[in-house]
């Protein structure tokens, strides 16, 4: 299967209650082709609205993160573990994970990307280790399956927590530095 066959297959997704409720499938935004990847955890009301994951504050806020170390939507894959949005922008619960995540595999698959950046608890407690506590193992390297995963907060809660950026920061240039180490002509493509 192509993204676009993927994509189109979970557009029609009823294998959860939240396809009741949606307006759209949040499926991901990005190239086909890229070894990076960020991955939250579903979408809120804006992205519901549109269909592209992060377009209100907290994606401003992801965008400037990103144009920090040279990403943007253009060059890095932007998903989420849910692609319908939880009602009232709560926690996607874990039958809805468990429905959802086989599409976020297939995307991971197609796109093969070498580093996966999860933005926030529940994707980082998904995608690296169920009991991942944010403040305490944001930043941190890990590899499964030849992937480099590291968790940074969401930028909703930097929306909430100013206290939180310079963390955020150092993590960011974490990152562009692992970038660099596995993925060594990703900046020299971009110029």
């Amino acid at each position: 299967m192509t993204l676009n066959e993927v994509r189109a297959a979970c557009n029609v997704c009823t294998q959860c209650p939240l396809s009741v409720t949606r307006n759209s499938v949040v499926f991901g935004v990005g190239p086909e082709k890229t070894p990076v990847m960020f991955v939250g955890e579903g979408p809120g009301q804006r992205e519901d609205e549109q269909g592209v994951p992060f377009v209100g504050p907290a994606g401003k806020l992801l965008d400037e993160m990103l144009s920090i170390i040279d990403l943007s939507r253009e060059n890095c894959y932007i998903a989420n573990i849910v692609k319908c949005r939880p009602p009232q922008n709560r926690d996607p619960l874990q039958t809805e994970q468990d429905a959802c995540i086989g599409w976020l595999r297939k995307q991971a698959a197609l796109i093969s990307p070498k580093i996966i950046v999860c933005l926030g608890r529940i994707a980082a407690m998904r995608l690296i280790d169920e009991g991942f506590r944010i403040t305490k193992d944001h930043g941190h390297w890990v590899q499964k399956g030849g992937i480099w995963f590291m968790a940074i907060f969401h930028p909703s809660a930097l929306l909430r927590d100013l206290t939180k950026r310079p963390d955020t920061f150092r993590d960011l240039k974490s990152l562009q530095a692992k970038i660099k180490e596995v993925c060594p002509d990703f900046y020299n493509n971009l110029e």
